[in-house]
């Protein structure tokens, strides 16, 4: 471990001293900085800094970070500036997603194709007839050289490191036509190359636009927070700031019709939240003082003050943009077809184009350069590199937009292979928040319990004193917890106990929680958990596309065996420990079961990273949705639906990519060898090969943009 600030060599147990400073135990090095540890430098902490006699050295200023680039058919190429991946030759995009669709390459190769397209158009018209050498090579070169210089630096870029790619047989083909030319090999042969370095730009272009498409959502979801904040000053005053402006613990106001700019709390005020955009309810929350505001919600009537509490990158919304951008660089297992494949495409390829021009030299030389220039142009593998890239940033877009959020590409492919899918009851099935849906006893005693349960923790507690809402409650005094079983204090000088059969013990045999006052039998709670208003029509969805559901759950089995019946589940697993959740994944998978599991607390984590999907409510813990493939926004199980239907429409997709890239591949490189001039006389000129060629990229690209439409 080494000191963070001078970059000595730091150990707890050899170290050039220790002091306790606040309390904590510190470790310094020889210069007297200091490194903070916890028990052992595994666990180390983020140093606080503290200087004991010799002052530290002030670390060198960092820059700040940038944007970082990478490339989408490569996601292990990151760098911090614009250009090409030096592995495929694609030209990279920003990490991340910003509102500013502005693309530098897209501007700087419509010029080019611009240009080259009014040069060479000259050229073609005079096709007609002999074309002058000087008007030709005058007419070509600015073509070849400045509009095609970006596909020449990156076939230079492949053969230098040897991966070669789609610039490295352009780059070949168009050299070897333009070279010909100039030498006068044969005729003067400037409209190829001109034409093919012009097509090869079209077809960046409308590359560029489309994948330019494929960001469409995450753009929308960004859209959904507000440029500008009205922040309260310090004199009392209000004024509109930029939302980049806008720091922790700022008081912002927020108006009828407003979005909410960021997250954090109610200060004061009311108002109903349209909360859609997360959690697909159409209904708006009430919202008071003391609740939760998420930024990019909709304030519907009422105006009220909210401090911020997230900002910036930590928010909800920007978090799940992130999520969806890390995942669409992500790769498939299926893609790794595509990479075997393309490792040796393009060396299969060179040697095609060299045979066909031995081949062709001796048969017909004429046509040897033609038809050997046509197969290095045909073949280009571009198609195939990008059809499941573009497939999987298309589908992860449209799920984030569906409140489906895929953490990586694998899982997004893995669930539609599903056929066992294990729920947890509480928070998934059912809405997590009990309520009391009777009350066995007067209004006095409902009053007494909801008093003393105040002081509890417990999540039972909270639904007495919700119901109780309206009530004068009363502070209780000498509350005491028995942790399973009740609480029991003193209320307006009244002993009152709440809790289980056990803690009560002359209660008669009545459901719900019971309530004794002043050692006496006073009455009964029934508290439920409700379950969700979808979850019996999502349950039939699931098994009618023939997934084995399983409930899952910690609770008693009587009451496990109410929830799954009234949503129409067969089969429960009741009484499970936290522990033992992952057990049960675990047997099904050993009876050769793809499994699933949705869950949305932290003792589900653990059975959610054994699953081979882990779906995750986003109404959940944190920890569930770290160890979750899949996390649902909406937290019901009509989400399950949706990234199901999202999963196999996403994988028709690329398989249809990859169909139609290796059947382009398969069928065009015969042609352009001219397998077909013995029967037809029928021969594929460079420049008909080069228009193939960028047809099957972008064929490939509007394909996967018919993911944004697909029904989910």
């Amino acid at each position: 471990m080494t000191d963070p600030v001078c970059g000595m060599t730091v150990n707890p147990e050899k170290c050039a001293g220790s002091h306790t400073y606040k309390g904590k135990d510190y470790f310094f090095c020889g210069k007297g900085c200091l490194a903070k540890f916890a028990s052992s430098p595994e666990t180390y902490l983020k140093p606080k800094l503290v200087t004991i006699g010799i002052a530290p050295a002030k670390p060198a200023p960092k820059p700040m970070p940038g944007a970082k680039y990478t490339c989408p058919m490569d996601p292990q190429i990151v760098q911090d500036h614009p250009g090409a991946c030096p592995i495929c030759g694609m030209a990279l995009e920003p990490m991340t997603v910003s509102l500013d669709d502005k693309n530098p390459e897209l501007a700087d190769m419509t010029r080019r194709f611009w240009i080259a397209a009014a040069l060479t158009v000259p050229l073609l018209v005079m096709m007609m007839r002999p074309v002058n050498f000087w008007v030709g090579f005058a007419l070509a070169t600015p073509v070849v050289f400045w509009a095609g210089w970006p596909i020449f630096e990156r076939a230079w870029a492949s053969l230098k490191t040897r991966n070669f790619n789609m610039f490295t047989l352009i780059g070949l083909g168009v050299a070897a036509s333009y070279l010909s030319s100039v030498l006068r090999v044969g005729e003067a042969y400037f409209e190829p190359a001109a034409a093919i370095i012009t097509l090869v730009l079209l077809g960046q272009v409308l590359e560029l636009r489309a994948r330019g498409r494929t960001q469409s959502a995450l753009r929308a979801l960004l859209g959904l927070a507000p440029k500008i904040a009205r922040r309260m000053e310090m004199d009392g005053s209000e004024q509109d700031v930029p939302l980049e402006q806008v720091a922790p613990g700022d008081a912002l106001r927020v108006r009828p019709g407003e979005k909410v700019p960021v997250d954090g709390k109610i200060l004061s005020g009311a108002s109903a939240v349209d909360e859609s955009m997360m959690t697909g309810e159409p209904i708006p929350v009430e919202k008071h003082a003391g609740d939760a505001v998420t930024g990019g919600t909709l304030n519907k009537s009422g105006s009220f003050l909210m401090t911020a509490e997230r900002v910036g990158g930590d928010t909800l919304l920007a978090q799940i943009v992130r999520m969806v951008s890390e995942a669409q660089r992500t790769r498939a297992p299926i893609q790794r077809l595509a990479d075997r494949v393309a490792g040796y495409f393009v060396p299969a390829v060179l040697a095609v184009a060299v045979i066909t021009g031995l081949i062709w030299y001796f048969y017909s030389p004429m046509h040897a350069l033609v038809n050997a220039v046509a197969v290095l142009i045909i073949a280009c593998p571009c198609a195939l590199g990008l059809a499941t890239p573009m497939s999987i940033m298309v589908g992860t877009g449209r799920g984030a937009t569906e409140g489906v959020l895929i953490r990586n590409a694998e899982a997004l492919e893995t669930l539609g292979k599903i056929d066992t899918l294990v729920v947890d009851k509480t928070g998934t099935l059912t809405e997590g928040k009990p309520t009391v849906a009777a009350v066995n006893g007067d209004d006095e005693m409902l009053r007494l319990a909801a008093s003393l349960e105040v002081a509890s923790e417990h999540p039972l507690a909270a639904a007495i004193v919700e119901r109780a809402k309206g009530m004068t409650l009363s502070k209780p005094v000498n509350f005491r917890s028995t942790p399973g079983m009740g609480v029991e204090g003193i209320v307006d000088g009244r002993r009152v106990q709440v809790g289980n059969r056990t803690y009560i013990k002359d209660a008669p045999d009545v459901p719900g929680v019971l309530v004794a006052i002043d050692g006496k039998y006073a009455g009964a709670i029934t508290v439920a958990d409700p379950v969700k208003a979808n979850a019996r029509a999502s349950v039939d969805k699931l098994r009618a596309e023939g997934i084995r559901i399983v409930m899952l759950t910690g609770d008693r089995r009587e009451t496990a065996l109410e929830v799954a019946k009234a949503v129409g589940i067969d089969e429960v697993e009741a009484e499970v420990l936290p522990a033992d959740k992952r057990a049960v994944i675990e047997r099904l998978q050993k009876q050769g079961r793809i499994v699933a599991m949705a869950g949305d607390g932290v003792n589900d984590a653990p059975a959610l990273a054994q699953a081979q999907v882990g779906i995750a409510m986003a109404t959940g813990s944190d920890v569930a949705m770290e160890s979750a493939g899949v996390t649902l926004l909406h937290g019901d199980l009509s989400g399950i639906v949706r990234a199901l239907h999202l999963s196999r429409a996403t994988m028709r997709n690329i398989k249809q990519n990859l169909f139609f890239a290796f059947v382009y591949n398969l069928l065009g490189v015969p042609i352009a060898a001219g397998i077909l001039y013995p029967f037809f006389g029928l021969l594929l000129s460079p420049m008909l090969a080069s228009a193939a060629m960028t047809f099957s990229s972008v064929s490939v690209i509007t394909n996967a943009l018919r993911l944004r439409r697909a029904r989910i």
